[in-house]
C-alpha cells in the first residue's frame, strides 16, 4: 500500500482510506437493517486486517451509529499505527438554523469530546465538519471554533465534508480547512475543476463515493427501472478494463487516484472481499494515460441526476 501526503498537514496516509459508515449503520445497496451488517467481532477483525494490509487512514463520524465505538474497541491498542478522522454532528439546529456562537461552540466541542470518548483516544488526526454547505462555510464562527481546537492540539488537522463544487471552492477560499472530503467518481467528475487549486494551496483532497454506493461494482446491475439509463451508461466503462484494472471497482479507484491532488480514496468496506478488492486497486499498476483520458471523457451527461441521497429517499436503491 502506497502512502501520500495529506496536503500540508505533515501526515502521511494510505491511498485507500477505510470508510466506517457501513460498520456503524445500515448503508448501501441491499443493506436494510442490522441483520445485513457485520457483527462487532467481525467488524473488528476487518479493521485489524485492514491495518495489517497497509491501510492506516480510517474515517468515521459521530452520526455513523456504532462506528466510532467499534473503531475505539478495535484501535485502543493500535492507535499509533493509524490516522483517525471523525466528523462533527450537524451544526444546524432542529429548525435548520446555525446556532449563535455560544451554542455553536458547545455543540462542536461536545461532539468532539463524545468522539474522543467513543474512539478511546485523546486526539484526532483530522476533525471534520459534516456537510459543510455554503452558509456554514461562510460562517466565521464555525471555522474559528474548529481552528481553535487545532491550536490547542486536540486535533492535528481541520477538515470539511462537502457535496457540490461551489462548496469546494468556498472551502478552499476560506483558508481554514486542511482537508476537503468530496464526492468524485467516473460518472460525476464535476469536482475536479478545483483539484489543482486545492493542491496549490496545500489542501488535501479526500475522495468519497468513488464506487457510488456500489453502483460501480457488481452491485450495479438489475437496478430500479428509474435508474435504467444509469445502469446502461455504466456498461460504457467496460471498454476501459484491461490488465491494470480488471474490474469496475479497481478501475474507479485507480481513476480517482490518477489525480495528484487526491491524497486518498475513501472506500466503504464491510466485507473482507471488498477490502481485498480495494487493496488490489493499489497494486502498483496505475492506469495508463490513455485510459485516464478516456475516463475523463466518459462522465455521465446529466450529473445533477446523480443524487444518491435522493435515490435512497425514492426507494430506488433497495
Amino acid at each position: 500500500m502506497k502512502t501520500r501526503k495529506l496536503g500540508s498537514t505533515g501526515i502521511d496516509v494510505s491511498e485507500i482510506a477505510f470508510g466506517g459508515v457501513e460498520i456503524g449503520i445500515p448503508y448501501g445497496i441491499g443493506v436494510k437493517d442490522k441483520d445485513d451488517m457485520l457483527s462487532e467481532k467481525d467488524a473488528i477483525h476487518l479493521l485489524h486486517t485492514a491495518i495489517d494490509e497497509g491501510i492506516n487512514f480510517f474515517d468515521t463520524a459521530r452520526l455513523y451509529g456504532e462506528s466510532e465505538r467499534i473503531m475505539g474497541n478495535a484501535f485502543k491498542n493500535r492507535r499509533n499505527e493509524i490516522v483517525l478522522c471523525s466528523k462533527c454532528k450537524h451544526v444546524r439546529d432542529g429548525n435548520g438554523k446555525i446556532p449563535a456562537y455560544p451554542e455553536l461552540k458547545k455543540l462542536i466541542e461536545s461532539s468532539l469530546q463524545e468522539s474522543l470518548k467513543m474512539l478511546q483516544t485523546d486526539t484526532l488526526d483530522v476533525f471534520m465538519l459534516h456537510q459543510g454547505d455554503l452558509e456554514i462555510l461562510e460562517n466565521d464562527f464555525v471555522s474559528q471554533i474548529i481552528t481553535d481546537l487545532k491550536a490547542k492540539g486536540i486535533i492535528r488537522a481541520t477538515g470539511v465534508s462537502v457535496y457540490v463544487p461551489d462548496e469546494t471552492k468556498k472551502a478552499i477560499d476560506k483558508g481554514a480547512w486542511d482537508v476537503i472530503q468530496l464526492p468524485f467518481n467516473l460518472m460525476d467528475q464535476r469536482q475536479k475543476t478545483y483539484f489543482d487549486l486545492a493542491a496549490k494551496k496545500g489542501i488535501a483532497i479526500v475522495v468519497r463515493s468513488v464506487l457510488m454506493k456500489g453502483l460501480l461494482s457488481d452491485r450495479g446491475k438489475n437496478l430500479h427501472s428509474e435508474l435504467k439509463k444509469v445502469e446502461d451508461f455504466i456498461k460504457n466503462y467496460h471498454q476501459l478494463l484491461g490488465p491494470n484494472a480488471t474490474d469496475l471497482p479497481s478501475l474507479a479507484t485507480k481513476f480517482a487516484l490518477s489525480f495528484d491532488a487526491v491524497a486518498a480514496v475513501l472506500v466503504g468496506i464491510d466485507k473482507l472481499d471488498y477490502l481485498y478488492q480495494s487493496l488490489q486497486a493499489t497494486n502498483g499498476k496505475p492506469l495508463d494515460s490513455q485510459t485516464v483520458q478516456k475516463g475523463n471523457q466518459l462522465s455521465y451527461p446529466e450529473p445533477d441526476f446523480l443524487n444518491l441521497a435522493n435515490w435512497s429517499k425514492m426507494g430506488w436503491l433497495e
